[in-house]
């Protein structure tokens, strides 16, 4: 309860709700009260008179629950009058056993964390080159990663639309094990800013341009008139020859790798889209979600993911 309404109810939702889930309970009783036996009795030859109902040819004749469904309905009546009184379930009434759920959570967590940080620990202490190579401790990473990290770049590493891939040799910030630690611990923040004030011409000869880097097909006209607007515009960020640079985050718009290139979508279309709308990209800090030590095997984990086949 305190999860949906806060620490605690007011006095007449308490109330209310105490009144609703008795109700319940007492009116489900009544109706099995009511009907645990019928006023009907067999005739002489044992027969029972029908209810009157019939489906499919199928009569429904009037006679008294069984003995055992109406003691096992009575069980779970007397079950749930137990349960409410062990644990809350009745409006502020927190239960004589005193559960709460985030009570039971910490203790697992507690019990986790005494079992698995001396462990964790161990593998804190062994550089990410060296731990990367440790199987039992990169089976253990993987876990992790899945657990935190998938959901955007993918179970595969392979990242996505927006999403870096984790398996290439293209790093926006660096792929050696102080780069990889300083964006876990971290995090990043990436940032393109929109060029529509070059107007629509200049942006068609920039994207010809950025193909043309690329060795992409591109109109070598455009392309040529896109370079001094390159040079000046972009190329403090993505370096004059257009390889990025790692300090920034900026991408290398030489290797045909596009973060932002939708399925379906050209290149062409992808830059064109950067360079109009710009772009906003954020990788949240996971130190404070998983640990200073889990942070060291996931790091070592994404170290080693370049050299899989």
């Amino acid at each position: 309860m305190n999860n949906l309404w806060g620490d605690s109810l007011s006095g007449f939702w308490s109330a209310w709700i105490i009144v609703i889930t008795l109700g319940s309970i007492g009116i489900a009783f009544w109706l099995l009260y009511a009907n645990r036996k019928t006023d009907k009795t067999p005739d002489a030859e044992g027969n029972v008179e029908t209810t009157g109902h019939a489906a499919d040819g199928i009569e429904e004749y009037d006679n008294p629950l069984p003995r055992w469904w109406l003691q096992l309905y009575i069980g779970t009546i007397v079950f749930s009058l137990g349960y409410l009184v062990l644990y809350p379930g009745l409006g502020n009434f927190a239960g004589v056993l005193g559960w709460t759920q985030e009570g039971q959570w910490e203790e697992e967590v507690a019990r986790a964390e005494e079992r698995f940080t001396p462990i964790f620990a161990q593998y804190e202490e062994v550089p990410i080159p060296e731990l990367a190579e440790d199987d039992e401790a990169m089976q253990v990473a993987e876990r992790i990663y899945l657990n935190n990290c998938a959901v955007c770049h993918g179970s595969n590493a392979k990242g996505g639309y927006g999403f870096p891939n984790l398996t290439d040799d293209d790093w926006l910030y660096g792929g050696e094990p102080e780069n990889i630690l300083t964006t876990l611990h971290q995090g990043r923040n990436g940032l393109m800013p929109s060029w529509q004030q070059l107007g629509s011409e200049n942006i068609e000869n920039v994207t010809q341009h950025v193909l043309a880097l690329s060795d992409l097909e591109h109109d070598a006209d455009r392309a040529e008139r896109g370079a001094a607007t390159f040079a000046s515009v972009c190329a403090a960020c993505h370096m004059p020859d257009g390889t990025g640079n790692q300090a920034l985050g900026a991408p290398n718009l030489t290797n045909d790798i596009w973060l932002y290139q939708a399925p379906g979508q050209s290149v062409a279309d992808s830059v064109r889209q950067t360079l109009r709308n710009g772009r906003n990209g954020h990788m949240p800090a996971q130190a404070a979600y998983i640990g200073e030590e889990r942070v060291h095997l996931v790091a070592a984990y994404v170290y080693s993911l370049r050299f899989e086949d």
